[in-house]
């Protein structure tokens, strides 16, 4: 039946190769579910019901994406667009989360609407490659930012903005627990990040016990930073349905939900093309097998994100750890979302990770996400100098709208300027505008 349906031998794999494929994109990516709910936590979502998104959405796009469009590509919440969620929207522009999660799910029903149109090439012509890169580097820096934060390694100093925090024994075990995750990645083992999260968190369980003092960093004030609470609890429902669809179309929020389509339209078009290319998963014309309905999918994940109460999913680059083991059909997307579905009953052992376990795998992530660094044309100052500005304001700024605004302004002033007009696709004028307005309003 699964050969009937996936035809998997005439792809050149087997069931078994396929399932082992599976498991290995999921031990690539489980990170997330630890992940998420810590950073969707700090919007004000309660750890338990962001886990039970993360699985829940998981589970459903990667599903789909299986059964439906046949790619061995796992779906996820997005890392990057979670960062701009809560520390963008909710922290840094005050919008309420549940408002936050409307512009999620607006943006969504968009990205499905650009999906149906098949309107993807038209929209790649309009964004200058050279932001497009940049931008996704960008959001790698401000990731690993979120960590060193998150770890007390950078704090806010008076006299230089920011310093080095004191040498803890947090911030120690945090370093300790960086170097065994940034060494297993280099050694290329499966399953890395998540070896590290589970490292550093054993190694922060003697914190507040046997030396040291984490009230500083407990979320409740408390001496230890790794306090058990149980294994097995109920799935946490409390954020479905929480989202604000009416407020969320205020014209205020309008840009939000822009850069949201934005960035969650490139990242997936950007992932189904590297990942596809790298992996040879290409039909007759050279494009990403089944790109619309892998596009459809990863809208339909996007669009059930809010209501679930999480960030936008979109499809995941660690995809390519099972297709690099051999993995080529959609029963390796199948495999990694039922291996998501067990953590629904975990989150009381799951909430025994602290801040500092999750910030080495954010600084991986951020380190992931510069690949695209190498492709900006750093020769030709008219391409480089917008792509710096939108990459570097992301991090400074602590906002990745910000990062994109002033990309775009950069963009088409720049190529204006030198005489480059016929460079500047209309649509890129409209964005320019767009931005304008959005500085003026704030």
């Amino acid at each position: 039946m699964l050969e009937s349906y996936f035809k998997i031998t005439s792809q050149g794999s087997s069931v078994r190769r396929d399932i082992l494929a599976g498991i290995a994109t999921f031990l690539a990516a489980m990170y997330i579910i630890v992940v998420n709910p810590t950073i969707m936590n700090a919007a004000g979502i309660p750890f338990a019901s962001a886990l039970t998104a993360t699985v829940l959405v998981s589970f459903f796009g990667s599903l789909m994406m299986g059964l439906y469009a046949r790619n061995p590509i796992l779906v996820a919440p997005g890392m990057g667009i979670n960062a701009l969620f809560t520390y963008t929207m909710v922290v840094g522009a005050g919008i309420p989360w549940q408002t936050a999660l409307g512009c999620i799910f607006w943006a969504g029903i968009l990205f499905a609407v650009l999906a149906v149109l098949n309107v993807r090439r038209y929209i790649i012509d309009a964004i200058p490659a050279q932001l497009r890169y940049a931008i996704s580097c960008g959001i790698g820096l401000f990731i690993t930012v979120i960590g060193l934060v998150n770890a007390g390694f950078l704090v806010s100093n008076p006299a230089t903005v920011v310093g080095l925090g004191e040498m803890t024994p947090t911030l120690v075990t945090f370093l300790i627990g960086l170097a065994i995750t940034a060494v297993l990645v280099a050694r290329n083992m499966p399953g890395a990040l998540i070896i590290g999260i589970v490292a550093t968190t054993l190694m922060a369980t003697a914190i507040g016990r046997f030396w040291g003092d984490a009230s500083a960093f407990s979320p409740t004030g408390s001496a230890t930073l790794v306090n058990f609470n149980g294994i097995f609890a109920l799935p946490d429902f409390s954020a479905v349905g929480q989202l604000d669809l009416i407020g969320a179309l205020n014209i205020a929020y309008w840009p939000f939900i822009f850069v949201v389509l934005f960035t969650t339209f490139f990242d997936a078009l950007s992932t189904f093309m590297g990942v596809c290319q790298a992996g040879k998963l290409l039909d007759r014309n050279g494009e990403p097998r089944n790109i619309r309905q892998s596009m459809m999918v990863d809208a339909m994940s996007a669009v059930i994100s809010g209501p679930l109460g999480t960030s936008p999913a979109n499809a995941y680059v660690e995809s390519a750890a099972g297709i690099s083991q051999g993995g080529r059909s959609g029963l390796v997307a199948v495999t990694a979302a039922l291996l998501f579905l067990p953590f629904l009953f975990l989150s009381p052992l799951l909430s025994l990770v602290p801040s500092i376990a999750t910030a080495p795998a954010l600084i991986m992530v951020g380190v992931f996400m510069l690949d695209p660094i190498r492709h900006i044309n750093w020769y030709e100052f008219d391409d480089a100098i917008p792509a710096f500005i939108a990459m570097i304001l992301i991090p400074l700024t602590y906002s990745i709208t910000h990062g994109v605004v002033f990309g775009f302004l950069a963009f088409v002033v720049v190529k204006a300027g030198v005489g480059k007009r016929h460079e500047i696709h209309p649509t890129m004028w409209i964005l320019a505008a767009l931005s304008l307005l959005l500085l003026f309003q704030e």
